[in-house]
């Protein structure tokens, strides 16, 4: 066939049919109409898909790499700044949390009735509970149950003491505490706790006193007016009355000093008290330290009321996060980190009081705060462990009851506590208020209050009479604020075997096991103050010469005669009649005890014996 003859579509094979090629292109892009055919289509879709490919592997590369960068980043933070020696290396910080009377069933109580509220299911745990390692006998030397004093004792200088005690051993001299020796080694510290900043707990860190009772003379201490100087960097708490004089409305000193003022001239303390000022504090790096927020003239309000109140007092963990970022601020160029102790305290409180629905708000709020500081370790660039455990148990709290002689029903109801909006404490506190109102209220003005407390304070519409002539008629020993926990312990089947302390054994908690190997299992409370002198690589005996060497009257005054000694306060009490030191339990009959405890006064409401 000649050329002349081909037909008239044939596709011309000649590179001068390029100008044909291009005209039909031409017409594609006009009609819509591709111009490929055959295998030439497919081949074209095989090279986008490969670009696309190749696209979407170089972006899964890159994000597997930022991933890796970042998950190894945490990993290496997550060590806690151990070395591959086993011992702690390079710049760090220890976080140490006491949950001041919480003991195994508030923890069990406390997971139940989040469950309940909140819908949640069964193997939805607190955050303690993903965190717990050990646990921790609680014994002092006195006593086979301690208080808060002895039992911070042991945390603070690592040896037993008698209960009472504010790191004094039982031969009445002084303890170097972790703290202070941390502050001697270049470290910064803090403190923060929900209760005073001069109770029995914070003040076995900063402060040396023969009794826990001696809040006046502890606040000086705690400043700096003692034998080392200032050694706090920064404290968050209440107790605000033993820092003014009494002379000040508000005030429960017993002299005039004037605390705060010398905290401010003779020590540089910038000073607040109150929800405005600490909202405004710059935690980034603008906080003036040393800084002493005193933030509630005696205790924080349970968390379950300052939900109430929230403008204007903080809750633990806002504290807590304020302290944590004002003191990773402070130590950016040193290198040298911090030691921050950070208190649950009023836990305890709900304890002594009975009170259910107070506990497990106090435990919602540590584990919250809890959380926080696992996350400050997280984002933080320096190495860090958390450390939490409790100084004692208290109340004997059991997650049962048995309301009568009939055998007990296996139940107990947190819902009980769920309607609970209010305290115990709080409710004996307005019905004081009303009492003091009037002097001419009836019977029946009384039982209309009582009504309207139990209704709307505690969700309990099927009181009994009986119960309300329980509030009216009730005696200092027995408070309106035990009666009123009562009624909710019973509705919810939650038993209580005191109103003190008791001596079970009590939990640790890590950020991380490998953190914290020495408190892996079963130890004495002496083992945790050990632990954290030892992480942080502290002397803690030239601390204790120190103290032992030097005597000042820590009320002015320049150092004069005195007997070694005076600055902690007249001595103890932790003698038997024939003179010997008390070393443990002995039983002196019912009369004896009720003897001693009308000698300390029963019931004084200023929470001495917490």
């Amino acid at each position: 066939m000649t050329r002349s003859e081909e037909p008239l579509l044939a596709r011309p094979t000649s590179p001068n049919s390029s100008n044909e090629e291009n005209i039909e292109e031409e017409d594609a892009l006009l009609t819509g109409q591709s111009t490929h055919r055959g295998p030439n289509k497919f081949a074209r879709w095989r090279e986008i898909g490969i670009f696309v490919w190749a696209l979407i592997a170089t972006v899964a590369v890159i994000i597997l790499a930022v991933v890796y960068q970042h998950e190894s980043s945490i990993q290496r933070h997550r060590t806690g700044g151990w070395g591959s020696d086993g011992r702690p290396t390079g710049k760090r910080n220890m976080i140490f949390m006491v949950s001041d009377g919480m003991g195994p069933t508030s923890l069990a109580m406390t997971r139940n009735f989040r469950q309940h509220a909140s819908g949640l299911p069964i193997d939805e745990v607190l955050v303690l509970d993903r965190h717990h390692i050990g646990s921790s006998r609680t014994r002092s030397t006195s006593s086979l149950i301690t208080d808060s004093a002895a039992g911070a004792t042991a945390f603070s200088c690592g040896f037993k003491s008698y209960n009472g005690a504010i790191s004094v051993l039982p031969d009445h001299t002084p303890c170097g505490t972790v703290l202070e020796a941390a502050k001697r080694a270049g470290y910064m510290t803090g403190l923060v706790v929900t209760t005073r900043i001069t109770d029995a707990t914070p003040a076995c860190f900063a402060a040396h006193a023969n009794r826990r009772e001696y809040e006046d003379l502890i606040a000086e201490q705690m400043i700096g007016n003692y034998p080392l100087g200032r050694v706090v960097d920064i404290m968050i708490g209440g107790g605000r009355c033993h820092f003014l004089p009494n002379t000040t409305e508000g005030s429960c000193r017993g002299d005039g000093t004037d605390v705060v003022a010398m905290a401010k001239d003779k020590f540089d303390f910038s000073y607040i008290d109150n929800k405005k000022d600490f909202d405004n504090l710059d935690a980034r790096g603008g906080v003036k330290l040393p800084l002493l927020a005193l933030l509630a003239n005696t205790d924080i309000p349970y968390e379950i009321d300052r939900v109430h109140v929230s403008d204007t007092y903080p809750s633990e963990a806002e504290m807590a996060e304020v302290a944590l970022k004002a003191l990773s601020a402070a130590t950016k160029e040193s290198d040298k980190g911090f030691f921050l102790m950070i208190e649950g305290s009023r836990i305890d409180h709900a304890g002594h009081g009975n009170d259910p629905a107070a506990q497990v708000h106090e435990v919602l709020a540590h584990d919250k705060a809890f959380a926080a500081v696992l996350k400050f370790l997280e984002e933080d660039n320096t190495e860090g462990v958390l450390v939490s455990t409790s100084d004692h148990e208290t109340g004997g709290l059991a997650a049962a009851r048995q309301l009568h002689e009939t055998y007990p029903m296996y139940r107990w109801y947190p819902e009980v506590l769920a309607n609970a909006s209010h305290s115990g404490e709080y409710l004996s506190a307005q019905w004081h208020k009303f009492l003091d109102s009037s002097s001419t209220l009836s019977q029946k003005d009384k039982q209309d209050k009582l009504a309207d407390l139990l209704t709307s304070g505690l969700g309990v519409v099927d009181y009994t009479q009986e119960e309300i002539d329980a509030i009216i008629n009730a005696k200092p020993i027995w408070p309106p604020s035990y009666l009123f926990a009562d009624m909710v312990s019973r509705r919810a089947q939650i038993g209580w075997s005191t109103h003190g302390h008791s001596a079970v054994d009590v939990n640790i908690y890590a950020s991380h096991p490998d953190h914290a190997p020495g408190l892996v299992g079963n130890h004495e409370n002496t083992r945790v103050g050990e632990f954290i002198a030892e992480y942080l690589d502290l002397d803690l005996e030239p601390i204790t010469e120190e103290l032992k060497s030097k005597g000042v009257k820590t009320s002015g005054g320049e150092q004069g005669d005195q007997e070694w000694g005076e600055w902690m306060g007249p001595h103890g009490l932790p003698i038997n009649e024939n003179g010997l030191l008390v070393h443990i339990d002995e039983y002196h009959g019912d009369f004896k005890h009720r003897k001693r405890e009308a000698e300390f006064g029963v019931d004084c409401g200023c929470g001495m014996r917490h």
